[in-house]
């Protein structure tokens, strides 16, 4: 068997076998195909699709590229999230504390951006000294005696995963809905959730741009979760405007920060209380939504929730006093407020072209390797519905370098629609 003949038969339109799947899995975990032919495979995948089967195939090979956690015997129940990407989606930075304040243990491992959209492991290393490659002992103890752990995929687990994660990132086959639901689930079943909270992010922003295509990506996650004897609830949200006010590493911490003392925007922290209400339910700790909410609404009020963002911090070695004093993470160089050059109703603040500037400022990753730049980003003003007067703040630029600050000031003016006449808002959840 070949690599190449497998890379050939995909072409093709052909279903491949689970043993073909398994060959070329193994062979991405022992390093044995090149890059460049798994770069291959990956975009006749995003061509051509896959079916359920070699879907399902695809997980369960990359979730046995590794170790298989068993975390049994650590909690009662092991909890995880996951969103399958946006931009500003912090979500995972508040509703964390959220649920383990609530008495919800939970373990999870999150990956970089991808895209245009931003990753969870980025915005933690824009604090000092902040560890995101526990090892998998260091994740059970942590889990045990903390009750809350949020680090990177360990490089036992789901390995062939890692590799191809990484690849999609650079190759433009972000986009596979077979490659987001294998990558996505294959960490959960190898990280040892029992039970999943997925947010299937829906629009402009969003990989997913249709509630068609979201349905299908949540249909078939929650499908395989079944098929590997796991419970799986899935939300399907909007991404047509970005999550929140901040979008950029450093800039979306510190409103993660403001959420948990109960400052933060009004339709992030709407989103991280519902969240936050399906997992309690989900495990096991709140009977209902209704009380899930007012479970979580409570945890930010007490201060409960930003004294377990605070204990896992410290407990991956990061400085704790940028928690307490926000105003030590660095500034940008060039910060620049732009204001709108018309009076109306926002009809339109697109998403996708913010992530993407947001990417060309440096807060992503344009090649593989490519280092981050945690101080730049936006803040955005207003949202779709918003009526604005000419002159009003409509987003602000951080920037480290002049020439960027001016591409993105210049670009972004089209990522914002107008209509004279009132625009409803945009729903958070669909479904």
């Amino acid at each position: 068997m070949r690599a190449v003949d497998i890379i050939i038969k995909k072409r093709e339109k052909q279903e491949l076998t689970e043993e073909e799947i398994r060959f070329f899995v193994d062979g991405i975990t022992r390093g044995e195909i090149p890059d460049y032919q798994i770069s291959a495979w990956a975009m006749a995948v995003l061509l051509n699709g896959m079916t359920p089967l070699e879907t399902t195939n695809l997980t369960l090979a990359m979730a046995n590229s590794g170790e298989i956690l068993d975390l049994s015997g650590v909690v009662k129940i092991a909890m995880d999230k996951h969103s399958s990407g946006g931009v500003g989606d912090k979500t995972t930075l508040v509703v964390l504390p959220i649920v383990v304040a609530c008495g919800l243990p939970v373990g999870k491992m999150s990956g970089r951006g991808l895209g245009f959209s931003g990753g969870t492991l980025d915005k933690m290393e824009s604090i000092p000294g902040y560890r995101v490659n526990l090892t998998t002992n260091e994740f059970k103890e942590q889990l045990r005696n903390d009750g809350i752990v949020l680090t990177g995929q360990s490089l036992d687990l789901a390995p062939a995963d890692g590799k191809l994660y990484a690849l999609r990132d650079v190759t433009g086959t972000v986009q596979s809905i077979p490659l987001i639901a294998s990558s996505i689930m294959s960490k959960k079943i190898a990280a040892g959730a029992q039970a999943i909270v997925l947010d299937i992010k829906v629009g402009l922003g969003a990989f997913m741009e249709t509630i068609d295509e979201a349905r299908t990506l949540a249909n078939l996650m929650s499908d395989i979760g079944r098929l590997a004897g796991r419970e799986v609830v899935t939300l399907l949200s909007d991404m047509n405007q970005p999550l929140g006010d901040a979008v950029g590493n450093s800039l979306e911490v510190v409103e993660a920060i403001n959420t948990l003392h109960s400052c933060g925007p009004a339709d992030f922290r709407e989103h991280c209380l519902h969240v936050s209400a399906h997992m309690l339910v989900l495990g096991h700790r709140a009977p209902d939504l209704e009380t899930g909410r007012r479970m979580a609404e409570t945890a930010i009020a007490s201060g409960g929730a930003f004294e377990k963002f605070r204990l896992l911090v410290h407990a991956q070695g990061g400085d704790v006093s940028y928690v307490d004093v926000p105003e030590k993470f660095p500034k940008a160089k060039y910060i620049e407020v732009v204001k709108s050059d018309r009076s109306g109703t926002l009809s339109r603040v697109n998403a996708r072209m913010i992530g993407e500037a947001a990417v060309a400022l440096g807060a992503g990753r344009a090649r593989k390797g490519d280092p981050v730049d945690h101080a730049v980003g936006f803040i955005i003003h207003h949202r779709v519905g918003d009526r604005v007067k000419k002159g009003d703040p409509l987003l602000t630029i951080y920037a480290n370098e002049a020439a960027k600050q001016t591409e993105a000031r210049e670009g972004l003016r089209a990522a914002f629609g107008w209509s004279d006449k009132p625009v409803p808002a945009l729903p958070l959840f669909y479904a």
